[in-house]
């Protein structure tokens, strides 16, 4: 089965772009409940992910940032600690089992690497479990 039956598609998934401050993606996080966002580049592009580990260590380790002054720090200056391997549009659900055993979800591209959406690790699991039991 294609991974385009189970694309959670991107205008209904929270993403931050890499030139937005940390101030606006821990506003995301805070938002919508996550623990890490897909990021997107200027082009449209999968650039990664933020987690919010991230996000305490550059606090942490960044001297005299704080909560007011967090706007002054971009995404894309932030150090990535988590990396969720994309998929391609065209990958199969067996191409994604792996991933989800460590990613909380898949990143979906399409062959110039624009992000579509996503796929849960919870959808995987779920299609899984489905083909097991029938």
């Amino acid at each position: 089965m294609k991974t385009a039956s189970f694309l959670l598609p991107k205008d209904k998934v929270a993403y931050i772009h890499s030139s937005s401050s940390m101030k606006e993606a821990l506003e995301q996080l805070e938002q919508h409940y996550y623990t890490a966002l897909p990021i997107v580049d200027p082009e449209g592009k999968y650039a990664g992910t933020l987690t919010e580990g991230d996000l305490l260590w550059t606090l942490k380790d960044t001297p005299g940032l704080d909560f007011t002054n967090m706007d002054q720090v971009q995404v894309c200056d932030i150090e990535k600690n988590t990396r969720n391997e994309s998929v391609s549009i065209h990958a199969h659900m067996e191409d994604m089992l792996a991933l989800a055993a460590d990613q909380n979800f898949v990143p979906v591209v399409d062959d110039d690497f624009i992000f579509l959406g996503i796929i849960r690790r919870k959808d995987i699991i779920e299609y899984y479990m489905r083909n097991i039991t029938d």
